[in-house]
């Protein structure tokens, strides 16, 4: 038996080095087999229930885009218009507004923008419905958010590609897997954003509340929610700004919208289809950004 010092020594610590190198090299831990298997089992025991999840998906998702086409194109837009100026209060995001869906109307491609505005607002929809709860707990529940946190940094940084392939596994191509992925990579805004505006809540204000006889249920919807609002808001902001930059990774596994396009010029090297469905795209970010920000103080003209 090796004594420290002897074990120290150059000559023989970096043949023991090189041993636990080729050892640790060959006795590969099968995470991915295991991942794998664990898919796979889900696809056999649960084929009927993924089945009745992506077709409810898909008819609600497809109820959505429906409605949305049912409009005639300019009743639609002025609709939008009307909605946006409503909201901001500014004559240019009106206009802007109006000019951008005219061109994308002129340009051919107001059904595919229709399709991907629907699996926006759809996914943003799930997004805050999950995401602004599980944010009030972790703001309530430090040991919870300690928890969550290293989740939702893995749930942003893996790759997309990475959770398409179970998604894609076991829900099959059509417009659920982008949908599905499209959550996973987007729901971490809300719950964070959420989370930060709980916190931020003065004491002063929570001490008035309790003063006053507020029930735990009457400080939340009373005095934190209305004081986080604005952080809630660019949370929700976000979370649009995200799933929109999914529309082109979802039209791989086959969603339909202004990824379809993209994908397809992408394949055919069509500069002008690429720069067309692209514009539309940018146009289409531009136009929920604006309308969907936190309205500010006016310092000087239209944003």
């Amino acid at each position: 038996m090796l004594t420290p010092g002897e074990f120290a020594r150059p000559g023989c610590l970096f043949p023991c080095m090189r041993t636990f190198t080729t050892m640790l090299i060959d006795q590969k831990i099968p995470l991915g087999q295991y991942i794998a298997g664990f898919v796979e089992w889900l696809t056999q025991n649960g084929a009927s229930t993924f089945d009745a999840i992506a077709v409810s998906l898909e008819t609600m998702i497809h109820g959505v885009t429906f409605a949305l086409t049912w409009f005639n194109p300019l009743a639609l837009i002025g609709l939008i218009a009307l909605l946006a100026h409503f909201i901001q209060r500014k004559w240019g995001l009106t206009v802007f507004v109006i000019a951008s869906f005219l061109l994308i109307l002129n340009l051919g491609y107001w059904q595919e923008t229709m399709e991907t505005l629907a699996q926006v607002l759809f996914a943003t929809l799930v997004c805050v419905l999950i995401g602004v709860p599980l944010g009030i707990v972790a703001a309530h529940k430090p040991m919870f958010y300690t928890v969550m946190r290293p989740v939702l940094d893995l749930m942003q940084t893996v790759p997309t590609f990475v959770y398409l392939i179970p998604t894609l596994t076991l829900f099959g191509l059509g417009v659920v897997p982008g949908l599905i992925s499209t959550v996973v990579f987007a729901i971490a805004a809300p719950i964070r954003l959420t989370y930060l505006g709980i916190r931020d809540v003065p004491d002063e204000l929570m001490d008035a509340g309790k003063a006053f006889g507020c029930s735990r249920r009457q400080l939340l919807s009373r005095i934190e929610l209305p004081h986080a609002m604005p952080s809630i808001a660019a949370g929700i902001t976000q979370c649009i700004m995200l799933s929109l930059s999914m529309v082109v990774i979802a039209a791989l596994v086959g969603a339909d919208g202004l990824g379809k396009p993209v994908v397809n010029a992408l394949n055919t090297a069509d500069i002008a289809l690429g720069f067309e469905a692209g514009l539309a795209i940018v146009l289409l970010a531009i136009m929920l950004d604006r309308i969907c920000k936190q309205p500010d103080a006016k310092v000087g003209g239209d944003a």
